[in-house]
């Protein structure tokens, strides 16, 4: 746990879940770098109606908890994570609402704070989905680390709020200035996307934080070869499902299955949802955003499939990975068993060998490896 020095006061904070031995902060250059023009240039005087968009951990919740917040964001774990650092810092969140990025905030705002996110999709929709619900009175600001603005995040702004220009780069952070344009029409956001399954007829939905929303990534492609059917599969579980492509296929190959969506973005989950109840309408399936298997019944699932996020935001690390493996172990019925596809140089076999004792190589190309481990 660190704590976080801003004109605002200082605030115990940890990024969620809490992982033991985490060197990660719960917040950024950009998050302070914000705060402290915020606190320089803002009239915090008077209590403000605040929309934080992106905040990953409630750093700029936090900070400004005393005035009307909304936080907007696509992520379980944020949600989670905000709640988790009001409660350490004896924090009320009875001025806090959260919306999930399904949702759209219905209110209007004197102050839009918007994380740049590293999906230019994601910013795209949001900010045309913001258009409509801000008035041109309202200070919006933007703030990310140097590496995350490019000009195409500056097009975003301009193209769909109005004029925009940066600040200068502190500490490798910089912000973004934007004024409503009224002249700027709304429009309706492109999102979600879809294409055709290459061989089937099934439509892929994908919402704007889905990865290769487009068509089928190379991996998801040869991990689809060989998703396993057996009759002792009763209960699958689709592990971080993104568009829930790969559980599909597993509801194909066993059609006495029931499948589980499970992902940590509310935008992956909904594209799941509507990939799976336009292709199968009649068949039963379970969607959830959630931490990994946080909260699982132990000994309850005979298949889980995975493809392990190898980060969290944006902090590179195999963390994620090594909690949904020790997870699926303790879902898994006994002879359950779990399938990973990942890149071969992340060396997941090592580590499922030391959870589950066995490992056995089922396919590998030059890129990929799928692995299984078996519960004894």
């Amino acid at each position: 746990m660190e704590i976080l020095k801003v004109p605002q006061g200082e605030f115990r904070l940890e990024r969620y879940p809490h992982r033991k031995n985490d060197r990660l902060r719960a917040w950024d250059a950009a998050d302070e770098y914000l705060l402290n023009y915020i606190n320089e240039e803002v009239n915090l005087e008077k209590k403000l109606k605040v929309l934080i968009m992106n905040d990953s951990f409630g750093a700029l919740a936090s900070a400004l908890s005393e005035h009307s917040l909304t936080m907007w964001t696509d992520s379980w774990l944020a949600h989670e994570g905000v709640y988790q650092n009001f409660s350490m810092n004896s924090l009320s969140s009875d001025n806090l609402k959260i919306f999930n990025s399904i949702e759209t905030p219905e209110d209007s705002y004197d102050l839009v704070l918007i994380k740049t996110t590293k999906s230019l999709a994601l910013l795209e929709d949001q900010l045309i989905r913001l258009k409509p619900i801000i008035s041109s009175a309202a200070t919006i600001i933007g703030a990310g680390m140097v590496k995350s603005i490019h000009t195409s995040t500056l097009k975003l702004f301009a193209k769909y709020i109005g004029p925009t220009k940066t600040s200068l780069a502190k500490k490798k952070a910089r912000l973004i200035f934007c004024t409503t344009d009224n002249n700027i029409k709304a429009v309706k956001s492109p999102y979600p996307k879809s294409y055709i399954l290459e061989g089937t007829n099934y439509t892929i939905f994908n919402q704007a934080n889905v990865f290769s929303r487009e068509s089928l990534d190379i991996g998801t492609r040869f991990f689809l070869k060989y998703i396993p059917q057996s009759e002792k599969y009763k209960n699958i579980i689709d592990l971080a499902c993104g568009n829930g492509v790969v559980g599909l296929l597993a509801a194909e190959k066993n059609p006495d299955s029931v499948i589980h969506f499970l992902d940590e973005s509310y935008m992956a989950v909904e594209s799941a949802k509507e990939t799976f109840r336009t292709a199968l309408k009649e068949r039963e399936a379970t969607f959830q955003v959630n931490d990994c298997l946080t909260g699982w019944k132990e000994n309850s699932a005979d298949l889980i499939l995975n493809n392990p996020p190898f980060h969290q935001d944006n902090a590179i690390g195999d963390e994620v990975a090594w909690q949904m493996f020790k997870q699926s172990k303790d879902v898994l019925n006994e002879g359950g068993e779990l399938w990973v596809i990942g890149n071969r140089h992340l060396g997941y076999h090592i580590k499922l060998k030391k959870i589950f004792n066995n490992c056995e190589i089922v396919a590998t190309n030059k890129k990929f490896v799928i692995l299984k481990s078996i519960k004894h």
